[in-house]
């Protein structure tokens, strides 16, 4: 199973690099750009929603003049994240799953909280530690793809170690929000060492929204 799985996420990169190797330089091109930057400049100035609204059309604006340079970017994606997914994972029996469109609604009743590993074209997660229920005492949670929303509440008795990055978006942790490019944030809690309950969260997306809450 690791060796095909290698072996895919072989395939997906090289065909990935092959689609990106092109000319990308009309017109269209040039719009989105303009519009993924002032999506960009207007996160950056507090107006997350229109922000997000501007980086949809650049997004969108690119995906009708350049299918083939998305595709190679999504195949690119999905193929790193075979490689890492076995890395991250402590050990054999996590849950891992490949969708387009993946919607994780765990913060209105008690869910099984498990390691898995997440890839998705669009995706959306909130996740309340308080109502889990822990199968194992370390878990790992991987969550990576193309565009992704995630909420995590997270109480204080947990020892947790984060490693988010965001290329286009925002990261927000504690209230503190950075917004832009090329958002990253590593953060392990004081207590991660001496608690019973251990869980590792790791977020990648190439444009997404995270906002994290320790209470």
């Amino acid at each position: 199973m690791e060796k095909r799985n290698r072996v895919i996420a072989l395939i997906l990169i090289g065909v990935g690099l092959l689609m990106l190797v092109g000319k990308w330089d009309g017109f269209f091109t040039i719009v989105a750009l303009l519009f993924l930057l002032m999506g960009i400049y207007t996160i950056r100035g507090g107006k997350v929603k229109r922000g997000y609204r501007l980086l949809a059309v650049g997004a969108i604006l690119l995906l009708l003049d350049h299918l083939m340079m998305v595709l190679g970017i999504a195949l690119l994606s999905l193929g790193f994240f075979f490689i890492k997914a076995k890395k991250v994972q402590p050990k054999e029996g996590f849950l891992q799953k490949q969708n387009f469109s993946s919607h994780f609604d765990w913060d209105q009743q008690p869910w099984v909280m498990r390691s898995m590993s997440v890839w998705h074209v669009l995706g959306e997660a909130d996740l309340d530690l308080s109502l889990a229920i822990p199968e194992d005492r370390q878990t790992v949670m991987m969550f990576q793809g193309i565009m992704g929303d995630m909420d995590l509440q997270i109480p204080e008795y947990y020892g947790v170690e984060i490693e988010a990055f965001v290329l286009f978006g925002s990261i927000d942790f504690r209230g503190n929000r950075d917004n832009g490019m090329m958002n990253r944030l590593n953060w392990k809690s004081p207590n991660y060492d001496t608690s019973d309950q251990k869980v590792k969260f790791i977020v990648s997306y190439l444009i997404g929204d995270l906002d994290i809450h320790i209470s």
